[in-house]
This record gives C-alpha cells, sequence and structure tokens, in this order.
C-alpha cells in the first residue's frame, strides 16, 4: 500500500496531511496525485466523500507552490469550480489544511452573502479561487475577477451542474479561459451532456474511475431511529448512559454542532470529546489517544476529520446526523465490527433528513430496520453482540458488588486552534 510521499508529494504537504490523521491515501488519491503532478488532464469518475478534494488539492498546491511567484489582484493562479455554497466553503478549508505549511493564498466566493469581503480577497490576489458559477460570473462583469492567468482549472461534481441547471454559466467560464491550461474534470457520473463538456476542456486526459463503496461489513448491526431535531439531544443521552455502550464514535455534520453535543455530554457528566478542523493537532491527538486508550468513551467527530481513526473496539457508531453523501454512511458505520468483532450502528433521523436515509438505503441495497420511535431504545438493540468483542467489566460491577453505576470520569477537553480538516 503507497504513502503520500511514494506519491511525489513535498515534505510540506506530507507533513500537512499526517497532522491531519491522514495515515495512508484513498483510490482515488492513489491514482490521481501522481497524474495531477505530472501535470496531465484528468478525466476522474469519483463520488464525494471518496478523498477527491485532496485528490486535486494537494498537487495543485505543490504545482503553485513557486516562492518567486506573486499572485496579481483580480487574477488568481488556478480555479475551481463547483456547484454549491457548502462545496466551496468546504474545499477552501481543505486547501488551507493542506497548505498550511505553504505560503498561498486562496479564498472561495459564492452567492447568497454579500460580496464585499469576497472582492477584497480578490483584490490582494490569490493563488486559488474557488468558486460557484453564478457569481463568478456575476464579479466578472463587474470586473473583479479576470481568467487571463489560470494556469490550472478544476471542475469538480460536474454532473451535478447538470442537474442544478448550471451548465450554460459552467460553458460561459470555460469559454473565457486561457486555451493553454492544465485542467482535471470530476463528476460522479457521465451522462452524454458531461461527456460533450469534458471533451471540451480536456486535452488527452488520463481516465481514472473509483468504483463507490457499496457494502457494509457483515457483522455490523444497523438501525434507525426516526426522532425530531430537538429529540436527539434527550436520544443520545440515553443512549451514552448505557454500559453496554463501551466505546462510542458520534457523528455530526459540523463542527460546531460536534463542539455543542460534547458540552452536552459533559453537562450530563458523560466523559467525551470533540475532533474537528477547529481542534489544535495536539488537542486531537489527546482525544484520540484518550480514546482509543479506552479512558475516553465517547469520541465525537465530523466525516472529514474521522478519516484517520482506525481504533480497535469501537463497540457503537452513532449517526447523529444523517450524512448527505450515502458513502460517507459507508465509511462511518465501518468504523465499528473491526477484525472481526460485532458493532451496532444507530442512526437519528429527522423529517427532513428523510431524503439522505433513502439514498443510503438505495445505495447499501437494503433497508435500515427501524428500532424504535423518538425516545426509548429496547434493551436486545443496545447489544452489538458478543462474537469477536473484547469486553471490559460492566461499570455496575466495582469492587463493591452490583449496585448504582459508577459515575464516568470527566476530562479536560484540549483546546481549539487552527489545524486540521474542517468539517
Amino acid at each position: 500500500m503507497s504513502t503520500f510521499s511514494d506519491l511525489g508529494l513535498a515534505e510540506p504537504l506530507v507533513r500537512a496531511v499526517t497532522d491531519l490523521g491522514y495515515d495512508t491515501p484513498t483510490p482515488i488519491q492513489d491514482q490521481a496525485i501522481p497524474h495531477v503532478l505530472e501535470e496531465r488532464d484528468l478525466l476522474a469518475s469519483a463520488q464525494t466523500g471518496t478523498g477527491k478534494t485532496a485528490a486535486f488539492g494537494l498537487p495543485l498546491l505543490q504545482l503553485l507552490a513557486d516562492p518567486r511567484r506573486r499572485p496579481v489582484p483580480g487574477r488568481p493562479r488556478a480555479l475551481i469550480l463547483t456547484p454549491t455554497r457548502e462545496l466551496a466553503i468546504q474545499i477552501d478549508e481543505s486547501l488551507r489544511e493542506y497548505g498550511t505549511h505553504l505560503r498561498l493564498r486562496h479564498a472561495c466566493i459564492f452567492g447568497g452573502v454579500s460580496q464585499k469581503a469576497q472582492v477584497n480577497a480578490l483584490s490582494r490576489g490569490l493563488d486559488v479561487l474557488t468558486a460557484t458559477p453564478g457569481r463568478l460570473l456575476d464579479l466578472h462583469g463587474q470586473g473583479h475577477v479576470d481568467f487571463d492567468q489560470v494556469e490550472r482549472f478544476v471542475l469538480d461534481e460536474a454532473d451535478r451542474m447538470l442537474d442544478m441547471g448550471f451548465l450554460p454559466d459552467v460553458r460561459r467560464v470555460i469559454g473565457r479561459l486561457p486555451t493553454e491550461r492544465h485542467s482535471l474534470f470530476f463528476s460522479a457520473t457521465m451522462p452524454p451532456d458531461i461527456v460533450r463538456l469534458s471533451q471540451q476542456i480536456l486535452t488527452d486526459p488520463v481516465h481514472v474511475e473509483i468504483v463507490p463503496e457499496s457494502t457494509t461489513a457483515e457483522g455490523i448491526t444497523q438501525r434507525v431511529m426516526f426522532v425530531d431535531s430537538a429529540g436527539k439531544k434527550q436520544l443520545v443521552l440515553e443512549v451514552a448512559r448505557d454500559e453496554r455502550v463501551q466505546r462510542a464514535l458520534v457523528f455530526t455534520r459540523t463542527k460546531h454542532r460536534a463542539n455543542r453535543l460534547v458540552k452536552l455530554l459533559d453537562r450530563a457528566g458523560v466523559s467525551s470529546a470533540a475532533i474537528h478542523g477547529n481542534k489544535s493537532q495536539n488537542a486531537r491527538q489527546r482525544a484520540l489517544g484518550a480514546f482509543r486508550a479506552g479512558e475516553l468513551p465517547i469520541l465525537v467527530a465530523t466525516d472529514i476529520a474521522a478519516r484517520g481513526i482506525d481504533v480497535e473496539g469501537i463497540t457503537h457508531v452513532i449517526n447523529y446526523d444523517v450524512p448527505v453523501e450515502p458513502e460517507a454512511y459507508v465509511h462511518r458505520i465501518g468504523r465499528t465490527a473491526r477484525a472481526g468483532a460485532r458493532g451496532l450502528a444507530l442512526t437519528f433521523c429527522d423529517t427532513e433528513e428523510l431524503p439522505y436515509l433513502r439514498a443510503i438505503e438505495s445505495v447499501i441495497g437494503q433497508r435500515v430496520p427501524v428500532a424504535g420511535d423518538r425516545i426509548g431504545l429496547p434493551p436486545e438493540e443496545l447489544e452489538p453482540g458478543p462474537v469477536g468483542q473484547r469486553r471490559r467489566p460492566s461499570r455496575s460491577a466495582g469492587p463493591k458488588g452490583p449496585g448504582k453505576p459508577k459515575p464516568r470520569r470527566r476530562r479536560r477537553r484540549g483546546g481549539g486552534g487552527r489545524s486540521g480538516a474542517s468539517a
């Protein structure tokens, strides 16, 4: 199995991904990074959630990392085009973390907010600009951004651009780019319009196709609980207090919700910690070390920050938020039932998250059984199973015999910082 160093990445980038907890490249990273570093155009079929931001972001930063080059105001050197505000922010935050040891400027622009801060960022000069099509063309029309110095272009989520009606805007942006450029094209599917678009963008491309992971480990018992958003707080406390939940990994959609959830658990006397992009690397290592050692029963994580987690003995995975991308669900619940053990994956689902749940069921090819309504979990549903599971002594049985469960030890959590992947 290759390492990030094996792929040809420079030491500052390898150090950054190591700090983020990335141990080994994902398949898309393993296949794409060497070709991008060779400045080959790339046509990649890859789902969101497969690690494609690093697949183009890491080599892109390396190719741009020339200390003799200074960005020109309003004229970015690299352009990443993506369909949604959320994805633009996520990509930009990831670039910040990947490039923490490099001196490169980057920013993202998108609609729905005031353009003032975005115009200011453009006026200072950018090495990398991540943008949604509408706001990008708007600012171009106002004269705040030009494309004549774009050396490298990334089109991300091309098929979603088509679904959202952005294809005409994408074509307008492409028509304004320099003819001589390095281009990367990512799309989960390849309908005819997207194939034709790729032919306009790319020159003699390398084709990389990653088949999305769609199966779950046999040792994982999956359950969904339908609960409204407010009821999730009480439900997670109920589950976390159960003695059979020996080592649980709880997933939230955002880093802010992860922080709030840790505070909620802490007030209830349940030891926990969060790992996400606003936590310093030292704080994340302390939290993960305590979790791995069994000193911390609950770890709350976002998807990107949790990518490097490989801890034996995780009895439960709790999806506090249903992931938007089905492949992220497969990755999340795969943190339990390792090495022949059994594990239980609980998903809390409110009404607005039902479409995400149905998409997950379509990808994994099965319905997730319902454990109960709102609050209240049958005792047998919290039991991950005995096969291969190394269980610690019950907290209710100490030197004085059975009785009231011993309170969980409260631990001080590490402070925040700017290193780490964003969520």
